[in-house]
Formats: C-alpha cells, sequence, structure tokens
C-alpha cells in the first residue's frame, strides 16, 4: 500500500482527490491537509510514502512544505497537482525536490499512473510542464566539462535518457542491459554527481548541457 496525504487548501479538491485515491487498492490515504504547515506536521506524525501536494495555499504555500519534508525525509516523494503552471512555480517546486508535477486538469488514470510512477523512482510531469523545462534549460544551459568527466560513456547516456524521463525498465530495453545492471548505473550516477534522485540528476544533466531531447526511434 502507498501510504498518502494528500494536501489542497480547498475543502472540496481534497474530499475529490481522496475519493479518486481511496478506490485504489494499491493506496492508503492516511491523513488530508489544507496548508503546507498541517503537511510538514502530518507528515511527522504519518511518516507516508507519498505526498500529493498543491502549491498556492495559506499559512505556508507548497514550494516551502515540499522544501521542508525533503530536508527531513530525503527518500518521501512529494508529486505536486496543482492549477498553477508558471514558470517560477514550476521551477521553484523541482528544486525543492518535488518527485512529479501535474496540473490539475489531469485525469483519474494520468494521476494514479504518475504516482505508480513516482512510487518507483521515476518522474512525472505533465506535457505542458515538460515543455516549459525544456525551453528552460535549452535557453539557460552552461556546458560543464568537469562534470561531464566525472562520468564515463555508458553513465552518459544512461544519463541522457534518465533526463528524457524514462524509466530503468526503458532504459535496459535501449541500451541492452540487465535492468538491475540500470539500477546500478543509475546509483552510481547519482554518486558522481552529488544528488539523491532522479530529479536532482535531471536537473544538473539539462542545467549543463549533458542532455539532449530524444529523437522518436520507436516504430509508428
Amino acid at each position: 500500500m502507498i501510504r498518502t496525504i494528500i494536501t489542497d487548501d480547498q475543502a472540496l479538491a481534497r474530499d475529490g482527490l481522496k475519493m479518486i485515491l481511496s478506490a485504489s487498492p494499491d493506496i492508503d490515504v492516511v491523513a488530508t491537509a489544507e496548508n503546507g504547515a498541517q503537511a510538514v506536521d502530518l507528515v511527522e506524525k504519518y511518516k507516508p510514502d507519498l505526498v500529493l501536494m498543491d502549491l498556492k495555499m495559506p499559512v505556508m504555500n507548497g514550494i516551502l512544505a515540499t522544501r521542508k519534508i525533503i530536508e527531513r525525509f530525503p527518500n518521501m516523494k512529494v508529486l505536486v497537482l496543482t492549477t498553477y503552471d508558471a514558470d517560477e512555480w514550476v521551477f521553484d517546486a523541482v528544486r525543492a525536490g518535488a518527485s512529479g508535477y501535474l496540473l490539475k486538469d489531469a485525469t483519474r488514470d494520468e494521476i494514479l499512473s504518475a504516482i505508480a510512477r513516482v512510487m518507483e523512482g521515476n518522474t512525472q510531469v505533465s506535457p505542458a510542464i515538460a515543455d516549459k523545462l525544456y525551453s528552460y534549460v535549452r535557453g539557460d544551459t552552461v556546458p560543464d566539462t568537469t562534470l561531464a568527466r566525472k562520468l564515463n560513456p555508458r553513465e552518459l547516456e544512461i544519463l541522457n535518457l534518465l533526463a528524457n524521463g524514462l524509466s530503468n525498465a526503458e532504459i535496459a530495453r535501449r541500451v541492452h542491459l540487465a535492468e538491475g545492471t540500470v539500477r546500478n548505473y543509475v546509483s552510481n550516477i547519482f554518486l558522481h554527481l552529488e544528488v539523491s534522485d532522479r530529479v536532482g540528476a535531471t536537473a544538473l544533466a539539462w542545467r549543463y548541457g549533458l542532455a539532449q531531447p530524444l529523437e522518436d526511434d520507436r516504430p509508428g
């Protein structure tokens, strides 16, 4: 069971999300919070696996709450679900440690799929948000050969695929390696780049020119 806390300042949104998530046999909603400060307190109390986080809330916004949660529990997953797609919200959420960023127009299946992917250690962002991130990093890339030298060619290849949102299983199929071997490479990449998760590695890869958008070479 994925023990989950829902955070949203609107009671109707909290109730609706609770109905959606509680209908899944894999998710247990252990608590709901109406602002970021309450979410931080409930995380301390319940130690959930995942926090579904709104951003613009009274008392404490979702960005600060996410930062506080990840500082105290680095392995906890925070999935942002919000109406806000302004650049500063997106980038601040990623920097705060969010594992994913969805807009509230996401369907039930998209929300459940995002939760599953995030819990598997993958990043998940709405397509519109992905476009913002790609535009940002392409327009503000700072090549860093020192960072690149920390990784061998295979690690750089896997980092590129990781930064494009591929899961370990998808990477394994592309590079013809066992999924366990890819998992080991990903762990080594985190170690070399001094990051704790895929979000951090993805941000560095795009920021410092270690990733390029993939061409869709899958058969149509």
